[in-house]
């Protein structure tokens, strides 16, 4: 009888590992997935239903399509909600609290002045890479974009750089790590989905964002600027305007900083990291880093010792596993980056609570896509999936990541893309290794991001801050999605090469 198989998230994914009979027959099958999936996608795009929603209405009508009973169907997909908030909600919730706290203490504002200030014009665009991929580490795209966008502004005024050298790079290290490092909704996901170990596709995935950054950042930033030449958009104040003003940044030298409203809600760029108590740049590198920290030394552990024991060892593997992780994180956060910045406890209190509320639809919309995962495993739909990719000799990493690709391009959302491809990959991932599986959760996340245009928010949330026509979005937002995606799966491929 096939085991159980618990997942580095530690969900237990009964259902993904054991052989279930069809519950109708294969032309059955395959039409009542064909026409789930198309209604989902026309749920959310034509008729602008709540993803949630679409994918609940998907779901029951595949598993009440492909021949299961009305409560049947219900059941599955009760079950595949529940199991999937059981390993990512917890998580999402966390990294939600860490993000938030990250930005309202100042932490954020110090890792940023700090490296920029360190930075010679050359140097930028790379710094503001780095600068991406680090608030992207703990945060969700929307949070970080809004984040971001500021300093990106603030940069470009202050070092006559084009904007287009220092947004893309910027952009570049956010939307990589969205789509290939947990603890972002997506990735987590799929990991749990799929059965993937959490700290190994965290390695992969780091590994993998290196080059991905490089080459849709500060590379593809030379050619953005070329063909995008567009003035730094004045949404924050015009710097200059009155003498007095500009008489004062002229004696005050090239090291000032603008006046700006800012996400954490101070008035000034310098205010935060000019406090006494704000926290300093190492104490808000090392919050960041921490969760990663821990999850990796678990990871290399079980691949280098996988037979060893001890007390050493099993509190490494306590404090490598995700939830213990991330839950060490928020709390070092609210130590060091809140009290410690000179929050009291009543501001902490308020800066967790209002960093569940936007999380929710992104909750919801993660379960959903576990109950339709489920209800494709109990009719025997992932099976017949699963044969057809085996017997067409097409690459499963390939196959993971058209998938995800055409969700996203139809729906406009990475986070359904990614949670409805790792629905239909789930019964093909029982039978890859570990390294592979998790090559497959990375495959899943570079087609979530594939050619982001008109249906996707995040292509007008660009469009309106950077203040570029649709035009001009496409030849700069939508070629770095793009090139996200490609890089990202060719680095997937060439690694399979190896680890298959």
């Amino acid at each position: 009888m096939p085991h159980l198989q618990t997942t580095a998230a530690g969900s237990v994914l009964a259902a993904g590992t054991e052989t279930v009979d069809p519950s109708g027959t294969i032309p059955q099958l395959v039409i009542a997935a064909l026409v789930g999936i198309v209604v989902i996608i026309v749920l959310i795009t034509w008729l602008k239903v709540h993803p949630f929603v679409a994918l609940t209405i998907g779901a029951l009508g595949v598993g009440i399509g492909a021949g299961l009973a009305p409560e049947q169907a219900i059941t599955s997909f009760g079950n595949g909600f529940g199991a999937t908030m059981t390993s990512v909600g917890i998580l999402v919730g966390l990294g939600a609290m860490f993000g938030k706290l990250l930005v309202d203490s100042g932490a954020a504002d110090r890792v940023v002045d700090t490296l920029v200030r360190r930075s010679s014009a050359a140097a930028l665009p790379w710094t503001m890479a780095l600068i991406g991929a680090l608030i992207g580490l703990p945060m969700f795209f929307e949070v970080g974009l809004v984040l971001l966008i500021p300093i990106i502004v603030l940069v470009a005024k202050r070092s006559d750089v084009p904007i287009m050298k220092i947004a893309i790079p910027a952009l570049a290290g956010l939307s990589t790590m969205h789509a290939f490092v947990p603890p972002h909704p997506g990735p987590l996901v799929a990991v749990s989905t799929v059965g993937a170990d959490l700290g190994t596709t965290l390695a992969f995935g780091i590994v993998l964002a290196i080059p991905v950054i490089v080459l849709a950042g500060p590379v593809f930033a030379r050619f953005a600027a070329r063909w995008v030449d567009v003035p730094v958009p004045d949404i924050f104040g015009a710097r200059g305007e009155d003498p007095a003003h500009s008489a004062r940044e002229a004696r005050r030298g090239p090291a000032t900083q603008d006046t700006a409203s800012l996400p954490n809600g101070k008035s000034d760029f310098t205010r935060v990291i000019s406090e006494p108590r704000s926290p300093s740049f190492a104490t808000a590198l090392v919050g960041i880093l921490l969760p990663v920290v821990l999850m990796l030394a678990k990871a290399i552990r079980e691949a280098t010792a996988p037979d060893a024991s001890g007390a050493l060892v099993g509190l490494l593997d306590f404090l490598g596993t995700p939830m213990i992780a991330i839950g060490i994180a928020a709390v070092f956060a609210m130590v060091f980056f809140a009290i410690g910045g000179g929050m009291d406890r009543s501001a902490v209190a308020k800066s967790l609570e209002s960093a569940l509320p936007p999380i929710a639809g992104v909750l919801l919309i993660v379960g959903a896509g576990g109950g339709f995962k489920q209800v494709l495993i109990d009719t025997g739909i992932g099976g017949v999936i699963a044969d057809a990719v085996k017997d067409s000799g097409i690459s499963v990493l390939l196959v993971a990541w058209v998938v995800s690709a055409l969700v996203r391009v139809a729906t406009g959302s990475a986070t359904v893309a990614t949670v409805t491809a790792a629905g239909i990959m789930a019964p093909i991932a029982q039978d890859l290794s570990s390294p592979e599986t998790s090559l497959l959760v990375l495959a899943i996340g570079a087609g979530s991001v594939f050619l982001s245009h008109v249906n996707d928010a995040g292509f007008w949330l660009v469009k309106g801050y950077l203040n570029t026509t649709v035009g001009q979005t496409f030849k700069t937002w939508s070629v770095l999605e793009c090139l996200i995606s490609l890089v990202g799966l060719a680095g997937v491929l060439v690694a399979g090469i190896f680890v298959g």
